[in-house]
């Protein structure tokens, strides 16, 4: 599937930016980006969230800012509910010149891999206060939302290449979207490369230039974010869980997981036992 071009100027109207609320059923799979900077607050609802190469859980209080053209989506199966933000690099600029406002510089720049920040209370009441703002204090609102974010650790690695040309773009989507629908089942190099017409070599390479990782590699970050989700949300066996993220071995699991992770899975059901984490 190709990331598709979201117009975000054409439904901002006469506003200087976006934002709205946003209520769903569902969050669907919709590889997209734009050349506006993005802040998302979820609401409500849980599932993953897809960022250039990262591939993540998500829950409630999810806050994550995205760079200009960085391809992302968030997918749910349940009710949802986020605050969205999207302004441009020309409105921003001139607000921003001034010494007083360094840390909101810092801050966009370290936007290209997207960045998620820790839970802040204080943070997420004024983002879900943006909507009703009116006059000169949306912009105000949007400032001081700014200006206190902090901390935050990024998202897609340093390597991810947004791939934006129209034949990439549509190779290198319509492979994760296969990856997205069927990462628990098997899933043969040699399937995933005639998907978009490539020997299983020129694949390898192909992929590796478009995400910065090998397949083996995102596959199993798909699966693990797929393991962390079910480990915080359910009560079923860590075997069962293996095996649904798309794990044939306990063994073979439990070793990813502790690479990725730092922790072995029954550890990290305990510490994210009814939280989530991003």
């Amino acid at each position: 599937m190709k990331a598709q071009f979201e117009d975000i100027p054409g439904t901002r109207g006469a506003g200087s930016y976006v934002v709205y609320s946003y209520n769903t059923a569902f969050f669907p799979f919709l590889w997209h980006y734009h050349p506006e900077y993005e802040l998302t607050l979820i609401l409500e609802g849980s599932g993953k969230r897809v960022v250039g190469d990262s591939h993540a859980y998500f829950s409630a209080g999810d806050l994550v800012l995205l760079g200009p053209n960085l391809p992302h989506t968030w997918v749910s199966e349940s009710p949802s509910a986020a605050v969205v933000i999207q302004f441009t690099e020309e409105f921003i600029a001139p607000l921003i010149q001034y010494s007083e406002c360094e840390r909101i510089r810092r801050l966009l720049a370290r936007a290209s891999q997207g960045i998620h920040f820790p839970r802040k209370a204080a943070i997420q009441r004024a983002i879900e206060q943006l909507p009703a703002n009116k006059g000169v204090a949306r912009i105000t609102g949007l400032l001081d939302v700014l200006q206190t974010l902090s901390g935050g650790v990024p998202l897609a690695s340093p390597y991810f290449q947004p791939v934006i040309g129209k034949k990439s773009e549509g190779r290198i989507n319509k492979v994760f979207r296969y990856i997205h629908q069927h990462f628990s089942e098997e899933v043969p190099l040699a399937r995933v490369a005639s998907l978009i017409n490539l020997s299983e070599s020129a694949f390898c390479k192909f992929f590796k230039r478009a995400t910065g990782k090998t397949f083996s590699d995102y596959m199993a970050d798909i699966r693990i974010g797929h393991a962390c989700q079910l480990l915080s949300e359910s009560d079923e066996t860590i075997s069962g869980i293996a095996w649904r993220s798309g794990f044939e071995s306990l063994t073979y699991f439990n070793r990813v997981f502790l690479k990725k992770k730092g922790i072995r899975p029954r550890e990290f059901r305990k510490n994210n036992a009814g939280g989530g984490h991003g």
